[in-house]
């Protein structure tokens, strides 16, 4: 059976959301400073700029790092490098090390996550900005760099149903100290993370809770037939624009600031082509405002969507695959 290739309605959906957002120009916070499009698919011998240069990325396990990995990884082949998509590594604790064994030259990492679980320090940043400076010295401690951040942030939250929420006046993430005890359901590395519920318990005194593991496909079926009362959610899921759902209010902050930025060996992208190679991922990353991330994540988990078809929908609509043959 041949797959359909047709876009949907709600992927063409996403895409004015993004030709809107690319339109709009900076009015998300970023920071990083401003990226540029590329102005030239071709060196000054009339190759392509990563012509004859390849390269091994990796994405985490869920499908928002699926979509990342394949507007990067489709970007980039459209300038005439060569890239061997690994996806489904696993969690940060896992893919860092496939980056710092040379497994992979590079993946997406949320920034905040980088400061907590990859730097280790539990510090609660004040700005997005002070967020990238602290994982960008980090990693250049490391023989690594990143990428200029994304406008969109996907940060960790505690969500519930609209329904729990109500019965039990919860607004807030320290609301939840009030109840005898609760279950928050989240992939098991959730459990000892100061972003997670290791922070919960320190910064707001939940020795209240009972963690429930879960695998990340399965959390908001857990909260609807009621195995659990909380769970991890994100803060770009598809699933909270249906109105089901409650996302607790982070007062403390615990959950950071989590934008996203392309991490790479230094050396490898020096092989790559430094700037040439880092213009080309900022042009991705300035599109990628929270709408147009919610409405790709919309279309890949709610319908069903091929993840690469929507990175490829979503950057043709965009320009930046003009470099294809």
């Amino acid at each position: 059976m041949k797959r359909s290739i047709h876009v949907s309605a709600v992927l063409l959906l996403a895409l004015a959301l993004a030709l809107f957002a690319a339109a709009c120009g900076g009015d998300d916070d970023g920071g990083g400073g401003d990226a540029a499009a590329p102005t030239t698919t071709e060196e000054e011998g009339g190759g392509q700029v990563g012509e004859g240069k390849s390269l091994t990325l990796g994405t985490k396990d869920f499908p928002e790092e699926f979509i990342l990995g394949e507007l990067y990884a489709q970007a980039l082949e459209a300038q005439g490098y060569s890239v061997e998509l690994k996806k489904n590594i696993g969690s940060t604790e896992i893919i860092d090390k496939a980056l710092t064994s040379g497994e992979i030259d590079a993946y997406p990492e949320y920034l905040g996550v980088t400061v907590a679980v990859v730097a280790r320090q539990n510090v609660v940043a004040k700005s997005s900005e002070e967020t990238y400076d602290l994982a960008k010295e980090f990693y250049e401690g490391r023989g690594q760099t990143i990428s200029e951040q994304t406008p969109f942030f996907d940060v960790d939250a505690i969500g519930t149903t609209a329904e729990f929420a109500e019965a039990n006046g919860l607004k807030t993430v320290a609301d939840l100290k009030k109840l005898d005890s609760f279950t928050i359901g989240a992939r098991p590395e959730f459990k000892d993370r100061f972003q997670g519920l290791k922070g919960m318990r320190e910064e707001y005194g939940l020795t209240n809770a009972k963690f429930v593991q879960l695998a990340q496909g399965i959390t908001y079926q857990a909260l609807d037939d009621k195995s659990v009362d909380t769970i991890n959610v994100f803060s770009t899921d598809a699933q909270l624009a249906s109105g089901k759902y409650v996302v607790l209010e982070d007062p403390k902050g615990i959950f950071g600031y989590q934008n996203v930025a392309l991490v790479i060996d230094q050396e490898k992208l020096d092989e790559l082509g430094g700037d040439d190679f880092m213009t080309i991922v900022n042009s991705v990353n300035k599109l990628l405002t929270n709408d147009a991330i919610i409405s790709m994540n919309k279309a890949v988990v709610l319908d069903k969507q091929p993840e690469a078809e929507v990175a490829k929908a979503f950057l043709e609509a965009n320009g930046l695959l003009a470099g294809s043959s």
